[in-house]
């Protein structure tokens, strides 16, 4: 247990901690940011009867991944890390790029869970990385982490209907 005077993740002693941990929550910002881009992009791009459903899914799900976005920036702040512009930016999600047919909804289903499912692995190792040393970080991170899972078990929801009608 640490000392009673000790500052954790602020601690002077802990700064290659916290530069390490500033690493990985400018990975997730940037995840999150990449997110909010892509689901905007197949949030207006399919066509179909079944697009109403997973469209208004979308919709929603930005809200959520930009709040997300703006926390993560929000903690990089306070740890005294520098919320990155747009020039540090790459893109990683080619999972989730808007597909060649609008009807293929396949194909954005497949890629929301992939997306989900990296933010889900990388928020896990923050929070395990956390544990002891950043109990507002942690707490921040489950509460996202939780948010990303009910986004995946939606999807995957939709992916099992598209399966059970040979659509998939």
């Amino acid at each position: 247990m640490p000392p009673k005077d000790s500052l954790g993740i602020l601690s002077p002693g802990n700064s290659e901690k916290r530069d390490e941990l500033l690493r990985m929550l400018e990975t997730a910002y940037w995840m999150e940011i990449e997110t909010v881009m892509n689901y905007i992009a197949n949030s207006i791009n399919p066509d179909g009867v079944t697009a109403r459903e997973i469209v208004e899914a979308l919709e929603q799900d930005i809200d959520e991944e930009l709040s997300h976005a703006r926390q993560f920036g929000a903690r990089i702040k306070e740890l005294y890390g520098v919320v990155p512009g747009s020039i540090g930016f790459s893109p990683e999600q080619k999972q989730l790029q808007p597909p060649e047919r609008q009807t293929d909804l396949v194909h954005v289903v497949k890629g929301v869970i992939e997306a989900e499912k990296g933010a889900i692995e990388h928020y896990n190792r923050i929070i395990e990385f956390c544990e002891g040393l950043d109990w507002v970080t942690q707490d921040m991170v489950i509460a996202i982490l939780r948010d990303e899972e009910g986004h995946r078990r939606l999807f995957e929801g939709f992916l099992s209907e598209f399966e059970a009608d040979g659509k998939a």
